[in-house]
């Protein structure tokens, strides 16, 4: 009998960076709420295969996929940073709006999986290939006439399956891109790799699929820019900004409120300028590469006591509405509190605003209090950020 190991490599479910549009290499994410329900129909694709032993990338949205898989099995997962998805560098986390923007040359050969493209701190499509299809190979070589999983990588299992199919680094494009828990199936024998199949999806509904609702995968060659944000800080020194902040706090007020007889213009303008100056990330502009798309504010001294942070100001103009933008302010929120070491987020939304409430549930905001205020209600929301 030939020594033969089956090997499923499967990418982790749809993290915080896929949901936020954020460069998430080495970046420790988690997974979302789609996440997990995706893996609850992973569960079901596995529940009558047989393992004999799982692996994972040790970064957090890989091992939660690869402890899905083990529920009902007795196995553990083993990780091994060798399993990694790329190195990203000085990208590290940053929206990919901000990366198409300011260093277009360096995306341009991102997207075509070039040998050129390296960042400072990352590491080359080469050694991405190199490393993971190495581990791969060892693992199965641990275990001769088994069946294994890997969790792993959206690029990192590109490179690897473009390596066992003796495809260069710019022939890997060709393979183009996996849905969150897709599958791909190994059956590797003394070094020898076939792929018996790759990138199945077919466990999920569309309704849950990452790329069923994402566009920018479908163009071949190409990113969608107009569906990722990146954040400039607001300026007040400019006219613009102030009128900007101002009309948007108006409209916002009059929606929550409909009596500008309470309004404070002055006070709203003064918190805005000392909330710039204390740290011009904290008061920023959403963009759509050169379109400003909403207002983003957030105030780290509120709500220490329950290690959280604050978003005060959350607003994205009419026009843009409903385009799916506003969860990547989510993440820009989640991004910096995180930094900080917060592990909560917390926010006020109009018991009436019944939109408002449904996007914040969605993404994982739940109720955890009422304020009264003179003009109504205010809900107050939460949504852990931890990765615990």
């Amino acid at each position: 009998m030939c020594p033969m190991t089956k090997l499923y490599l499967i990418r982790h479910a749809e993290a915080e960076g896929n949901l936020y549009r954020r460069i998430h290499g080495h970046y420790d994410s988690t997974i979302t709420e789609n996440g997990y329900r995706q893996l609850d129909a992973l569960k079901k694709r596995f529940a009558d295969i047989s393992l004999d032993c799982v692996y994972s990338s040790d970064l957090t949205r890989a091992r939660k996929t690869a402890e899905a898989i083990c529920e009902g099995k007795n196995l553990e997962v083993i990780t091994r940073s060798t399993l990694r998805e790329v190195a990203m560098g000085v990208w590290e986390d940053r929206p990919w709006g901000e990366v198409e923007i300011k260093d277009p040359e360096h995306m341009r050969l991102f997207r075509e999986s070039s040998k050129d493209w390296i960042v400072e701190g990352g590491e080359s499509f080469e050694s991405l290939q190199s490393r993971v299809s190495s581990a791969i190979l060892d693992i199965a070589a641990q275990h001769p006439n088994q069946t294994v999983a890997i969790a792993c990588h959206g690029t990192a299992i590109r490179f690897a399956c473009a390596a066992f199919l003796g495809l260069s680094v710019e022939e890997s494009h060709s393979l183009g891109h996996s849905d969150n828990t897709a599958v791909t199936h190994l059956e590797i024998d003394q070094g020898q790799v076939k792929i018996v199949f790759s990138d199945d999806n077919s466990h999920l509904s569309p309704e849950i699929s990452t790329l069923a609702r994402q566009s920018w995968w479908k163009a071949e060659g190409k990113i969608a820019l107009d569906e990722n944000l990146w954040f400039a800080p607001m300026d007040f020194s400019e006219f613009l900004y102030k009128g900007l902040y101002l009309a948007a706090r108006q409209e916002a007020w009059a929606d929550l409120n409909r009596d500008m007889a309470y309004f404070g213009r002055q006070p709203y303008l003064e918190m805005a300028e000392e909330c710039s100056k204390r740290n011009p990330k904290h008061l920023v502009c959403a963009m759509r590469r050169n379109t400003i798309v909403g207002i983003l504010q957030l105030d780290p001294t509120r709500c220490v006591e329950n290690n959280a942070g604050y978003i005060s100001f959350f607003y994205m103009l009419p026009e843009f509405r409903g385009d799916g933008l506003g969860v990547q302010m989510i993440g820009e929120a989640i991004s910096i509190y995180r930094a900080m070491g917060r592990d909560r987020l917390h926010l006020s939304c109009g018991e009436d605003n019944s939109r408002g409430m449904m996007f914040y549930e969605r993404h994982g905001f739940r109720k955890i209090g009422v304020r009264e205020e003179p003009f109504g209600v205010l809900n107050r929301l939460e949504k852990y950020i931890g990765l615990d």
